[in-house]
């Protein structure tokens, strides 16, 4: 597909990985992945998706320093940052948008809605 829309997940489970590509690929999106922070700042040296999705725990860097460092990259300050996790406790979600994440998605992921909810970010 010529136009289909480029995303980038951060996720360190490979379980979640799977089960996002098979959605995403399904719905007609190019998919990158990074299992760690530093792999998705060697991708983002070359690549600017139209989304991106950030777990918030993961080892070497959590998902609010890594969206704080990428808000810094010129190419990325229109790129939407949506965190996919599963800290749903009271202020999470409110901590994720003042680490400068624009949206939040909550795991397990509704595997009938997620292909929506990744349109609705992606064309804001």
């Amino acid at each position: 597909m010529p136009d289909s829309k480029t995303v980038l997940y951060i996720e360190d489970n490979p379980d979640n990985r799977l089960l996002v590509r098979r959605i995403l690929h399904a719905s007609g999106y190019r998919l990158l992945e990074a299992e760690h922070a530093s792999k998705a700042l060697e991708i983002l040296q070359n690549e600017t998706p139209d989304l991106i999705l950030m777990d918030i725990n993961m080892p070497e860097m959590d998902g609010y320093t890594l969206t704080a460092k990428l808000r810094r990259f010129p190419h990325l300050t229109t790129v939407p940052v949506i965190a996919l996790t599963a800290n749903v406790m009271k202020g999470d979600r409110e901590r994720t948008l003042e680490a400068g994440c624009d949206g939040y998605i909550q795991k397990p992921v509704d595997v009938d809605t997620f292909p929506e909810q990744i349109a609705k970010y992606i064309k804001r």
